[in-house]
């Protein structure tokens, strides 16, 4: 009796870390931890952006501007990349692409050549016959009826515009182009230029359009104001008709991420998951060492009978990919990690100027440490306080100080171990990649098992001939032995003379680490979100025309508070 006990313990335990091992292997984070590339000209820089993501023949393909070719995954969290030579057109920027009768179909921005495959894979592409024209950020979509339609528009003053073409017959035009989304930047504040939406004497950008449907809704989606804008967002408008007329979807924009420790959801592409989720990627913001540095992301999104929303809040912690058909508008995909590391105190073993150990630790990703060298045995090291539970970390490297171009022998392959401590003195090893061969800077290491740490530090294990050791962010992420936050109080919303503003404000406490401000134009559809730190914001990104209805929680290394009673603001 005593021995089956034992074994069935001995069982349960076995399966539970089973379990916990198989939903590890479903958690990531943004941005995508992919190889971006190192462009070809100006400044050494990575870049990925305007993506499109389709599920063929049961794998997901990844499509994104200038970057020599493309990626492919099983499971939305492990990229592989293909490096294509018959692609002829990969290096073009805002791919279109479309899924039609067991192929892939591949239109690149300002070009009439289409290709197609049935084994990208492999890179196996053929350029067909083509009746296109060069379009500016042109997007397919194909209709439950089989009809294919494309839709276009990059301009700070032309109207986003679509036709129903004809796939087979050189994906020629077969209707009339019909204007759909004008410029109204007048009224919406989020099609204003600016990290703030402040450039008022200036136009914005409205691009990138691409569609969906659900019911007997299209979702005709846009992006604005510009793509180096931490408001680089994407809206939405609505028909009951693929080619209008349209109107702008009550709680627009659709996506929006102005803060976190990467900002940005605009430029990209809906797309279902295996499952029949609905997803959204879309194009994220670094934009520090040149206009077009950029990243790429993926958002849980829903439709719901004109509604529409893409899931941005805490996309940049911790998440768990779904392996089923889960309702994004009620079930959080959230890991429940907290941000352990946020402002805490670093030090590292040297600094090249203006590039100090504490904007490791300062959840921006436009901001970075930088060793004075790349040589072995350089090393950053973060003080959190007391001993936390820590569940994963990611370690964002900055590529300070790299020449690099394209994917030639200077693309730097970080090596490196991750050590933690209670006491500072006696380390124990966290994580050894200290024989990493894989190009990848955004790695989330979700533990096996949590451990417990005051100290944790990264070391340098391999010498660079070319560039520093560097770090945009060390990300420590678990939960701290302390109360979440009490519920906030005295929280304020004023509308400004420009109605497309709005100042927020509210009372500071401790211990908190942030807020999340969310609006929203009904009570029941409070969705749009952003991350604050401090007591006071403001935002221009706002319909001057609609009321809104707002609530702020608190959230810290122990948790969230619960979100405010929701008030309107006329």
């Amino acid at each position: 009796m005593i021995k089956s006990i034992i074994f069935l313990a001995i069982l349960a335990v076995s399966s539970h870390l089973s379990a916990q091992e198989v939903q590890n292997s479903r958690i990531t984070t943004n941005p995508l931890n992919l190889s971006y590339r190192f462009q070809i000209d100006g400044v050494s820089r990575r870049e990925a952006a305007d993506p499109v993501i389709v599920l063929f023949k049961d794998r997901y393909f990844l499509f994104a501007s200038h970057s020599s070719g493309y990626w492919y995954s099983s499971d939305l969290k492990n990229w592989n990349y293909v490096a294509s030579k018959n692609l002829k057109t990969v290096e073009a920027w805002a791919p279109a692409v479309l899924v039609y009768k067991d192929a892939i179909y591949y239109l690149g921005m300002g070009e009439k050549r289409i290709y197609k495959s049935t084994d990208p894979i492999q890179d196996q592409w053929e350029e067909i016959e083509s009746k296109s024209k060069d379009y500016g950020d042109p997007a397919f979509f194909q209709d439950n009826d089989g009809k294919v339609y494309l839709y276009y528009g990059c301009s700070d003053n032309a109207p986003i515009k679509g036709f129903e073409i004809d796939p087979e017959d050189g994906f020629k035009a077969i209707s009339p182009e019909v204007e759909l989304i004008p410029h109204n930047a007048d009224r919406f504040g989020w099609e204003v230029p600016g990290e703030k939406n402040e450039m008022t004497d200036k136009r914005g950008w409205n691009e990138a359009p691409c569609i969906t449907r659900h019911g007997d809704y299209y979702y005709l989606q846009y992006s604005a104001p510009g793509t180096e804008f931490t408001t680089y967002c994407t809206g939405v408008y609505i028909s009951k008709n693929p080619l209008g007329p349209y109107t702008c979807a009550e709680g627009a924009p659709f996506s929006i991420k102005p803060g976190g420790f990467i900002t940005g959801a605009g430029h990209g592409h809906p797309f279902k998951d295996r499952y029949g989720n609905d997803w959204y990627v879309g194009t994220m913001i670094v934009s520090a060492k040149d206009h077009f540095e950029r990243r790429i992301g993926i958002f849980p999104a829903f439709y719901n009978n004109g509604y529409s929303h893409g899931i941005t809040d805490y996309t940049d912690f911790p998440f768990i990919l779904p392996n089923k058909k889960v309702d994004f508008s009620k079930k959080s995909l959230s890991a429940n990690m907290n941000l352990l590391s946020y402002n805490k105190p670093t030090k590292a073993s040297s600094s090249y100027p203006s590039c100090e150990p504490n904007k490791a630790s300062d959840e921006n990703i436009k901001t970075s440490w930088s060793a004075a060298t790349g040589k072995k045995g350089e090393w950053l090291q973060m003080d959190l306080g007391q001993i936390m539970k820590i569940s994963a970390l990611q370690i964002c490297f900055a590529d300070e100080g790299f020449q690099s171009y394209r994917r030639d022998v200077n693309t730097p392959v970080y090596q490196y171990i991750v050590e933690y401590s209670t006491d500072g003195n006696q380390w124990k090893m966290l994580i050894d990649r200290s024989k990493n061969s894989k190009d990848q800077i955004y790695e989330l290491i979700t533990l096996k098992n949590s451990v417990r740490g005051r100290f944790v530090r990264v070391k340098n294990t391999k010498d660079f001939q070319i560039g520093r050791f560097s770090i945009a962010d060390m990300r420590l992420f678990g939960k701290a032995n302390c109360k979440k936050p009490e519920n906030v109080s005295n929280f304020q919303a004023k509308r400004q003379k420009d109605r497309r503003r709005i100042v927020f404000s509210w009372n500071s406490q401790q211990p908190t680490t942030g807020y999340v401000i969310r609006w929203g134009s009904t009570p029941k559809q409070i969705n749009n979100a952003v991350m604050v730190y401090g007591n006071q914001a403001e935002f221009g990104f706002f319909d001057c025309d609609s009321p809104y209805y707002v609530t702020i929680e608190a959230f810290n290394e122990g948790g969230k508070s619960k979100k405010s009673i929701p008030f309107k603001i006329d």
